[in-house]
Order: structure tokens, then sequence, then C-alpha cells
């Protein structure tokens, strides 16, 4: 699958370079000048052959020894499954990060625009968390809820207080596949039904039960998904009823309606689409079907994996941005700032139902875990990340409209804080998707040093959700090159 994907997408480039006569600008060198000269957007418009530089950072990577980027990659490919992707035509060997940046095995530095698929918060090797996880591992690794051990009752206790309503009991677990998959035998323990509701477009993990929620075919084998219905997504941009709640919300009662016996276990939804595509949900949808699924007899979880922790700079969950409290909340990612780490959030009443036989998972929680969890939460509130990504976040989405008044590849900007995305297409009115195109900019601004995400069915979304230390000047930096990048199709 992965030597298909790779062929694909070396011939869509190939074939979007002889049609656009894309002129691939000089590639700077690992130890240019490039990496240390702070961007300005006005010296770069007095050169359009000049490619934006890299904001100043003090830090200088350690030298590295260790096996090349081919020697690594031949190693993947014979011991590691053939499902494993990588990015770029020619693969980067990351060897070290600090902070909102990345260095490869030639020292070369760039701008980490996608935090390890949105799950570095506070930023790479960021010292109080790594502090926190070294000091633990000197005294206890590993233990198991079997013993009393204070990190993971430190944690829960930290995280409880976090959220709103009556969420107060906690259940750790190791990633957000996991999260949902317990979330998911909560809700039909508790309600006595089977049946699940989530949106087209969502993804809620890859594993056997989780990739039935999930609804975008290119992660999903076919395997038997159980009692699983797929909504109308609420896109404002490529939905069938724009920005109307309500009309959307109407076909999740209709399919329950139709669809069911009249009674659902539970719906699951992200109230910003990550995989997807950083979708925002149309305003108001959420507060519409948490009635209709709570009238069915279901209950509601907010999948927070990739907009919790403050990251979308309005709020510090996302579903508080709908005006909900949900039943039962998952997270993972930057709860660990790159830990294995996940979380499941929900009542004392729903929690009960697991009681009836052992639950038991042998990593949730561990002490290592809970200590750099619980130095993630204390260094997001100790250094106002929340504030940081709304104002960074505000300037960053700002300037992306500002590019797309000037590109009209740029068919959506769409977003909040650190979390957006940026949809290309070839026509704005057709909204047809610029696939070969995004293959290029995405090659163009590695090499101008922007590492970016990629989302939604046909790869055609850049998703910008850096780590939360991302600055103003980089936020400049990121759109000067995308700006330089665009300009030479």
């Amino acid at each position: 699958m992965a030597m298909l994907q790779r062929r694909i997408f070396k011939r869509t480039v190939e074939e979007a370079k002889a049609k656009l006569n894309f002129n691939c600008n000089r590639i700077l060198t690992p130890y240019s000048s490039f990496s240390t000269v702070t961007s300005s957007s006005a010296d770069a418009a007095t050169s359009v052959d000049a490619p934006p530089r890299l904001p100043q950072f003090d830090y200088q990577p350690r030298r590295y020894n260790g096996p090349s980027a081919d020697e690594i990659l031949q190693k993947r490919k014979k011991f590691l499954g053939p499902s494993l992707f990588y990015y770029y035509q020619k693969p980067l060997n990351i060897v070290e990060g600090k902070m909102q940046y990345l260095f490869d095995e030639n020292g070369r530095r760039y701008l980490d625009a996608f935090a390890g698929i949105v799950t570095v918060s506070c930023g790479h090797c960021h010292p109080e968390v790594l502090h926190a996880i070294m000091e633990q591992s000197k005294l206890l690794q590993h233990a198991t809820t079997i013993y009393l051990h204070h990190a993971i009752a430190d944690f829960a206790e930290a995280l409880a207080s976090k959220m709103p309503g009556n969420l107060k009991v906690v259940y750790f677990v190791n990633s957000g596949s996991e999260a949902n998959e317990l979330a998911m035998l909560m809700v039909r323990l508790y309600t006595g039904n089977l049946g699940m509701i989530s949106l087209r477009n969502a993804y809620h993990g890859g594993s056997s039960s989780t990739i039935g929620l999930t609804a975008l075919n290119t992660w999903k084998y076919p395997i038997p998904e159980g009692e699983i219905h797929h909504v109308v997504n609420p896109d404002p941009f490529r939905g069938v009823f724009g920005s109307d709640a309500s009309r959307y919300a109407k076909d999740v009662q209709d399919h329950i309606d139709y669809g069911t016996s009249g009674k659902v276990a539970g719906f699951i939804a992200e109230t910003i689409q990550g995989v997807g595509g950083a979708v925002e949900l149309a305003p108001g949808y959420l507060k519409q079907v948490y009635d209709i699924v709570r009238k069915a007899g279901g209950v509601c979880i907010g999948d927070e994996v990739q907009t919790g922790f403050g990251r979308t700079g309005s709020h510090y969950w996302g579903f508080e941005t709908q005006g909900v409290i949900p039943d039962i909340v998952t997270m993972a990612k930057g709860i660990g700032n790159g830990l294995p780490l996940g979380a499941v959030v929900t009542t004392p009443e729903i929690a009960n139902v697991m009681a009836q036989k052992i639950q038991f998972n042998t990593f949730g929680g561990n002490p290592v875990c809970s200590a750099g969890g619980l130095a993630v939460l204390r260094v997001l509130d100790k250094e106002k990340r929340q504030a940081h990504c709304a104002d960074v976040g505000s300037h960053l989405i700002g300037r992306l409209r500002s590019l797309q008044d000037r590109h009209d590849i740029i068919g959506d900007v769409r977003g909040r804080g650190l979390m957006v995305g940026v949809e290309l297409v070839t026509d704005r009115k057709e909204k047809a998707p610029a696939k070969a195109e995004t293959g290029i900019l995405f090659e163009k601004m590695r090499e101008l040093g922007v590492l970016l995400g990629k989302g939604g069915l046909h790869g055609n979304v850049f998703r910008i959700k850096p780590p939360m230390c991302f600055t103003r000047d980089d936020a400049d930096f990121l759109v000067d090159a995308l700006d330089y990048a665009m300009s030479k199709l």
C-alpha cells in the first residue's frame, strides 16, 4: 500500500510539473544563513526571487553520528510493516527537536507546523516536562494500578479540575484510538443499546473497533463495522447545507427514525475534524444533535484528541465552542507532549458500569506518563498557552486570508487558534480538489524549511497545527513561504 501511495504521488507531481511548468528554485544547503535570519515581509517584497528565511533561534543541535536516512529507510522496508508511509519524496531523517523546531541529520532546522501530528503541545523537549519525566524515571518507571502511587492520582485530580459539569472520573489509556474504543464500550454498556452515530469525514482511530467510527475510505479496511451510522457532515465549506446546523441535525433525527429501533447507544464527534482537514462543525450543530441523541437514549462523546488543552485559543476544550457539555470526553496527543498517553473522562454514573467486570490497563497512567502529563498541564497554564494560541492563531488566520485574496488556489482558510486548515482547489466555484498542486507545494514548503501536515479525503488540505509555543514570527515566515511557493506555480 505504501509503495502504491508513493507511485501515485510521484506520478501526480510529475504530471503537475509538466502542466504548470513549475520552476523548482534552489534548495538551500543545511548550513546556509537561511536558518538563522529573521523573516520579513517587507524584505521579501523587494526581491520576488528571494525566499523567506527562518526566524532567529538561539539553539545549536548536537552533531549527529547515527545511520543515514537511506540506511534507516532500508531497515524500515525490511523490518517494519509495509503499511507505514512517510512524507516527502526523499524522507527526512529527523534526529532532534527543540520547542517549535526540528533538525535533520545534517543539522538543518525546520519549522514544525504539524507538531508530530498535533501531539507536541508544550514544545519539543520542553525542559520542565523532561525534568518531570526523568525524575520519576529515576524512582519508579512502572508498577500498575494494583499498587498505590501518587502520580496517577495527582494527574487525575488535575485533569478533572479542567473539566466542566460532572465530568470527574478519569480512565487513563495509551492513545486516542484506545480512548475512543473505551468510550464506545462505556456507552453501549450504560445504555444497553448498540447503535453508534458518527460524522462522515471523521477520524476516531484505526483499531478494529474505532475504524468503524472513522468515515474516510483511505483509513478503512473492509472488515465488519457493527452498528455504526455515518451522518452528513456539517461542513460549512463543502457540506450540502452550508452552515445551516438545523438541516444537518435533521439528518441525525432521520437516521434514528429510519435506520435504528429508535434507540441508540451514542454519538461521537470532533469539534474541528483533524484528519478530515481541519473542518469546524457548523455553529450550533452539537447543541441540537446532543438533544436529539439524548432523547433517543444515547450518550454524547466529545473527541478532544486534537482540539483539547487550549489549542483552539478561544476555549480550553473544543466542545465549549459549541456551547455543550458531553457525557464522555476522550483525549490523547497533546495531553502528553509526545508521551504515549490518553484519557477518558466521564461522570461517576457512567463510570460505574465498568465496575461490573474487571477493567484494567497495564500501562494506563503509569508513573512516568502521569508525571509527564501533570507537567504538561502545569506548563500550559504557567505559559498561558491558550491565550497565546488565540493571539498567534488570529494573526496567522488573518494573514492566510489575505493570502487567499492573492492566490485563487486557496479555496478556504478555516479553524481556530493553532488548529488551522488551508484547502486548495483548482476552481473556487466547483471546489475541485487541487491534489497534484498540493503535492508540489508540500515539497516546496519542505525545501523552504516548513513542515506541514496534509488532510482531507483528497489530501488537498494543509494542516497547520504546530506546537503551542509557535510565535508570530513563525506565523509570518510560514505565510511568506507559502506565498513564495504559490507564486512559483
